[in-house]
């Protein structure tokens, strides 16, 4: 390779997809393509056991889905912070831990973008969000240390960071022609984050703009939150979450939640999981909805099951109809309903704390909500139709512009250098 080229890479790892862009000093920053055309991708890998092939994004998700062995990894953001990161697990007869599986995404995003730009990278600008996690500095701090760690393994002489809603304002600003409050809404896979900031062009020209943050806030609740939501509403009951057993007592549910959380869903397969899951026979009466659960852990089928849920989610919401999702591949005629009403109704209790969090940070800064000249969206979970809804009722008259969803972020991280 050759010496690299005088900009700044940024870099959205996100808990669902990520993005990255470029930009030069003064320059216009532009994505970069990281899947064919595709200018996102999901933050997924897949390790292939039976050519001991690795695959990412997409291409991660078709493997599993066509049901090539292996394993599937996703939601990696969401172990940041968390002891689990160092832990070792067994991929293709060896023992590698997350946090070099984190290290093999980002190197792979920095492959691309050198291919893309002729020579790799080795100054990058990180997103992160204003929590990694909730009410613990340490572990937030140690979430961002172990991010920088594997972001220098793949090669970054330079990693600086920056907050993803911060990131979302620079790249905003660029198409304003009028100064500006805005609450900035940048709601992931994994956090909703929050930023009231002012805006302008002549703003943009400022070297030092910390003065303009007037407040930032966010709270841990995202896309995947969502997704587990919906999943034991209306999925896990078929496999026995909230089922009495003879005794009259619920069926012990750590197994429903864990195998509707992405990051969780693969230590289920472990033989003691497994195990574990075939003793809970004495607690159900329905032994059909007890062998569905391990049919579903015996084939690994729980990712499965997420996708469609995920899928299903997005579809109702983009539609507002109805979606239907056929599980025969579970058991034969086995279906559940998912409802765009349904949808706000199974989340409400959750997008009430990402709404409230967000009049928070509005309080914080001083003002009153109908003080905001706009609430700017971004981040893909931003465009689910029932939290808009809830966000307009919490700022009446206030415009929602919906930014680009995806990779706004990223190109932003690229300005703030």
């Amino acid at each position: 390779m050759t010496l690299s080229p005088p900009g700044t890479l940024g870099i959205d790892f996100g808990t669902s997809n990520s993005a990255v862009s470029w930009a030069v000093p003064g320059g216009t920053a532009r994505l970069i393509a990281l899947e064919g055309e595709a200018l996102a991708m999901p933050t997924a890998v897949f390790y292939n056991s039976e050519d001991l092939s690795t695959h990412f994004g997409r291409d991660a998700v078709a493997q599993y889905l066509e049901g090539t062995e292996g394993r599937l990894m996703r939601s990696l953001k969401s172990l940041l912070g968390s002891p689990l990161l160092l832990e070792t697990t067994e991929v293709n007869h060896r023992q590698i831990s997350f946090q070099d599986i984190i290290a093999t995404f980002l190197a792979t995003l920095r492959e691309r973008a050198a291919h893309s730009l002729g020579s790799a990278p080795t100054r990058v600008v990180m997103g992160r969000p204003v929590h990694f996690v909730d009410d613990d500095p340490a572990r937030d701090a140690l979430a961002q240390a172990s991010l920088q760690q594997a972001a220098q393994a793949v090669g970054f002489e330079e990693v600086t960071f920056q907050l993803e809603p911060i990131a979302a304002a620079l790249d905003y600003e660029r198409r304003l022609d009028r100064e500006q409050t805005v609450l900035v809404v940048d709601v992931g896979g994994g956090t909703s984050d929050f930023t009231v900031v002012r805006l302008g062009p002549q703003r943009r020209r400022l070297p030092d703009r910390r003065h303009d943050v007037l407040a930032t806030s966010g709270v841990h609740v995202g896309g995947t939150d969502f997704d587990q939501k919906l999943s034991l509403d209306l999925v896990m009951p078929l496999l026995g979450y909230g089922h009495l057993g003879s005794q009259g007592r619920e069926v012990p549910s750590r197994v429903f939640f864990d195998l509707s959380t992405w990051h969780l869903i693969h230590w289920l397969y472990q033989p003691r999981a497994l195990a574990q899951a075939q003793a809970l026979w004495t607690n159900y009466a329905d032994p059909q909805l007890h062998q569905r659960l391990i049919n579903v852990l015996q084939t690994r089928l729980g990712h499965h099951l997420a996708h469609d849920v995920e899928q299903a989610k997005i579809g109702c919401s983009q539609s507002n109809a109805d979606a239907r999702l056929d599980l025969a591949y579970v058991e034969p005629g086995l279906h559940a309903a998912m409802t765009a009403g349904g949808i706000q109704h199974h989340l409400q209790a959750l997008l009430a704390r990402a709404v409230a969090c967000a009049r928070e940070c509005v309080q914080a800064a001083g003002l009153a909500p109908q003080a905001i000249d706009a609430v700017y969206l971004t981040g893909g979970s931003s465009a689910l139709r029932p939290f808009q809804v809830a966000l307009q009722a919490a700022f009446v008259g206030v415009p929602l512009v919906e930014g680009d969803l995806f990779g706004g972020v990223a190109s932003g991280l690229a300005y703030s250098a």
